[in-house]
């Protein structure tokens, strides 16, 4: 069996999918990510993926956005100032540019990460940016395969700063190889098919073999009258684009896996994803962090003795890249 774990984008709410891989791993011997022979994430699902492939626990990712949150989106002081900030902010999403520094998200991470590279994951890792000077999809990949000779060089900090990039929310960001990128959730902000294709068309893994278990950030639920309107469209974009690029793909990962219809002989495709009212848990509002994980522990614990004896009743064989770091030595 091939297991993959993986993570959608989501902002704050990175929060859902990270207390929820805590509570699982709170009954496991080992840090969850060893359990997983690949694993991908975007966005605030790329950073909770990059530390699960560093060898971090999922509690530790959970503490980063418990702690670090607020600072990141500028809401640690409240009161009438906060509410002021807020207000500027939103306005200045809208019209201006970015809304946020990037400056307190890149001091978390590389508290957390440290100068970790890409080869230095314990798994195989996808990591879906962007580039937008050339329209073209931008994966950070580690060496799983002889063709993928450069991303493993890369800082483990790039690739989580680059996927994280979220066009209104953060500037983009400029590598250390001086390359451009925004957020991979401007097109798989669900990657789970993707990793699918990767498993199957790269790796060459039989499709029978694949199990998935994919975490998103919740769902909003909203409707839209008969009328689509500009109007009524332009304030819903956001989420009718990460629904829709959604649903495509995990169709793209039924469809390889041939978990379609009840057609495969076992269940392929396992999909942790909770409804939430629309705006109720927005992008970037921490104030709502302890109902995320209310949400994700009440969540585990109906989905534990469904997906233990699937994905964690063994650790998966050691990760060995093709092409490796040179290892460290002191000067």
């Amino acid at each position: 069996m091939r297991k993959i774990l993986s993570i959608d984008g989501g902002g704050i709410r990175g929060v859902f999918p990270a207390a929820f891989l805590a509570a699982i791993e709170d009954n496991l011997p080992h840090p969850i990510g060893s359990y997983f022979d690949l694993i991908t994430g975007t966005s605030t699902g790329g950073i909770i993926a990059i530390g699960l492939a560093m060898g971090l626990s999922a509690k530790e990712i959970l503490a980063l956005y418990e702690e670090r949150g607020p600072e990141i989106f500028e809401q640690d002081k409240g009161g009438g100032r906060g509410l002021f900030r807020k207000a500027r902010r939103n306005v200045q999403g809208a019209v201006l540019g970015p809304k946020y520094d990037p400056t307190a998200l890149r001091k978390a991470l590389v508290d957390t990460l440290g100068d970790r590279r890409i080869g230095d994951a314990k798994t195989r890792l996808m990591i879906p940016a962007w580039h937008p000077q050339t329209r073209r999809v931008y994966i950070f990949k580690t060496a799983h395969h002889a063709r993928l000779e450069t991303d493993y060089l890369s800082l483990a900090v790039d690739a989580a700063l680059a996927t994280s990039a979220a066009p209104t929310y953060f500037p983009q960001h400029v590598t250390e190889d001086e390359v451009g990128l925004v957020d991979g959730g401007v097109w798989a902000n669900n990657p789970t098919g993707y990793a699918v294709a990767e498993a199957i068309g790269t790796l060459e893994w039989p499709k029978d073999d694949i199990k998935v278990l994919s975490v998103s950030c919740l769902e909003d639920i909203f409707a839209v009258g008969d009328q689509y309107s500009k109007a009524s469209i332009a304030l819903k974009a956001t989420g009718f684009f990460m629904a829709g690029q959604s649903y495509g793909s995990m169709g793209l990962a039924h469809i390889l896996t041939g978990d379609v219809g009840g057609a495969a002989k076992e269940k392929a495709i396992y999909r942790v994803c909770q409804a939430a009212p629309d705006g109720f848990f927005s992008l970037d509002n921490t104030k709502r962090i302890g109902q995320l994980k209310d949400r994700a522990f009440v969540e585990a614990r109906e989905q534990k003795p469904i997906l233990k004896p699937v994905f964690f009743a063994e650790k998966v064989p050691p990760f060995t890249p093709v092409h490796q770091l040179k290892e460290k030595t002191d000067a």
